[in-house]
């Protein structure tokens, strides 16, 4: 029977409630699946790529360099590292999701089930925001054993780690929408999203920047992440913690709304 036939439902009414959490909880737990699937490529790839930036910064650079920000260099140098591992990875957990999908022509079997245009979000971001984090905390884990790195206020840390994963998850779904092929993600990826990662203070403080890089820089919501994430592992920061939270969560905001928006009108999603 047709919900508008059901005398309980009226035209457009779901069964299931205003969530339906059984078909999000598929999709989030689909999406999860799949990283976990070939963990030697989503986690310990990126355990081996961090421990070799720090590698070669500690043998091209060593004891040569001295302390910044009142911590030696690879202890400033570790908390970027680690944000700039977790959001490339939330950022391909979505968008080579969705970018599969079309490629194999079965992205119609995510459109047709029963979910909201925000369901949909919320299942992918899930993807991209579990990915994340376990990638981070496999990372923390490393650092701590070996660099007997600690972390000065593991709240912030968390914080900034969650919603790093997810605004770099939500740009992973707006770049997996609009690309049809995978070399489009690829340049999406070579040309924003790395290069985002690289000139936001990951290697280095702003502080040390020309005037006006160090202006440009604050324009970066990916530094804000990087120096969030700084600020929660050794207790300083070029910019205020709170300033970054909120640079960060309305960046996600805007996201989120404009990938909700395609989800609903289904922008290069629909054959």
């Amino acid at each position: 029977m047709s919900q508008q036939a059901d005398p309980h439902f009226g035209p457009g009414a779901r069964r299931f409630g205003r969530v339906n959490w059984l078909g999000l909880g598929a999709l989030a737990d689909r999406e999860i699946r799949r990283f976990l699937v070939v963990w030697t490529q989503t986690l310990a790839a990126p355990l081996v790529t961090a421990g070799l930036f720090l590698a070669i910064f500690s043998l091209a650079i060593g004891p040569m360099r001295g302390d910044v920000m009142g911590v030696p260099f690879l202890a400033f140098l570790a908390p970027g590292i680690l944000m700039m591992t977790v959001i490339q990875n939330s950022f391909a957990n979505t968008s080579s999701s969705i970018v599969i999908s079309k490629v194999q022509g079965n992205i119609v079997d995510t459109l047709m089930p029963p979910l909201s245009a925000m369901e949909l979000l919320l299942g992918y971001l899930a993807g991209g925001v579990v990915r994340g984090l376990v990638v981070g905390v496999v990372i923390i884990a490393a650092m701590l054993l070996v660099l007997g790195q600690g972390v000065a206020h593991p709240l912030w840390l968390l914080v900034f780690l969650t919603l790093g994963a997810a605004l770099l998850g939500a740009i992973g779904i707006a770049a997996g929408i609009i690309s049809n092929k995978f070399d489009q993600i690829a340049a999406i990826t070579n040309f924003i999203v790395v290069p985002l990662s690289f000139l936001s203070g990951t290697f280095y403080s702003i502080a040390t920047l020309p005037p006006l890089m160090e202006f440009l820089s604050r324009f970066n919501p990916v530094f804000y992440l990087i120096d969030g994430a700084r600020y929660g592992m050794i207790g300083a920061s070029d910019a205020p913690p709170a300033m970054g939270l909120v640079v960060v969560m309305a960046t996600l905001a805007g996201v989120s709304a404009l990938c909700w928006y395609w989800f609903r009108i289904g922008y290069r999603l629909k054959p």
